[in-house]
């Protein structure tokens, strides 16, 4: 069996190279059950576990009957991080490798969580997120799933506008209102908007307006503003959520920033793992 774990001799944080992969570690299967991570997301952050850097490491060996068996171990920010985000995560790892037409026996497993040993044991069984946490309905995890995908929405609809915004000074919130998603710039931003309202099931067409709530209806024009200040607002709870949780892992397991996928949405210019910090619409006003 061939294990993937972080070097603990590896250099000082700043001397690391800013944009390393962490997946280039892997070849072969590895390669492939790593890559297949990526859709699994931490449901807070919406980010995958692969850029956190919460696989800690990743196993195969030779299955049965011509399958290979793979082992994963994941780890969090912190010890007490929610059970249902931890088992979301953890039961979405399983899920996608199970899925992989060449795997044999897959066992995910938590490391160094308060829960770790029922959640481990829920995921061996394949007792199910009800059957591990018997006073928990099983609805709960899929109600919780639809709340972060709503908010995942509106972060990444945030974005798209608020790079609009920065592009054409002439552009007013208001006129916001008539934007449709093909007004919006190929990229990154783009593409994750996209993803986020098919996880939702609103319109993904070129003439489908940007600005709408959670069900896909637009905002009147004079709600705007308000619509978008608000959006902003979960928008930068994600990206503050999720530079602080990547900060405590790296503390928790010095090491594992090897692990984590640079981010420039969020960072911040003291942090030496990120840099080119997007500058926010109130530092642009100061500069003008």
């Amino acid at each position: 069996m061939t294990t993937f774990l972080p070097d603990p001799l590896a250099p000082p944080l700043e001397d690391r190279l800013l944009d390393v992969d962490p997946r280039t570690r892997h070849t072969g299967l590895a390669r492939e059950a790593y890559d297949a991570l990526d859709v699994v997301l931490d449901p807070e952050l919406d980010e995958p576990v692969t850029d956190l850097g919460f696989v800690r490491s990743l196993a195969v060996a030779p299955g049965t009957h011509g399958s290979t068996d793979v082992e994963v171990h994941l780890r969090l920010p912190t010890s007490f991080c929610s059970p249902s985000f931890a088992y979301l995560m953890a039961g979405d790892a399983q899920d996608v490798l199970t899925a992989l037409e060449w795997t044999g026996r897959v066992v995910v497993e938590l490391d160094d969580h308060h829960d770790s040993a029922v959640i481990n044991a829920g995921l061996a069984s394949g007792s199910g997120w009800a059957g591990t946490y018997a006073a928990e309905e099983a609805s709960s995890l899929e109600e919780l799933r639809a709340t972060f995908r709503r908010k995942a929405h509106t972060a990444a609809m945030e974005r798209c506008l608020t790079d609009l915004l920065r592009a054409d000074d002439t552009l007013t919130e208001e006129a916001l209102a008539d934007v449709v998603l093909g007004d919006l710039a190929a990229g990154e931003h783009r593409d994750a908007l996209l993803r986020r309202r098919e996880a939702l099931g609103l319109r993904t067409d070129d003439g489908a307006p940007v600005l709408v709530d959670a069900a896909g209806v637009p905002h009147p024009r004079e709600q705007v503003p308000m619509a978008l200040r608000r959006a902003r607002s979960t928008r930068v709870s994600v990206d503050g959520n999720a530079h602080f949780c990547r900060g405590l892992l790296r503390t928790r397991y010095p090491g594992s920033d090897a692990d984590q996928t640079r981010r420039a949405d969020g960072s911040e210019p003291a942090d030496t793992t990120y840099h080119a910090a997007i500058p926010t619409t109130a530092q642009k006003e100061t500069q003008r």
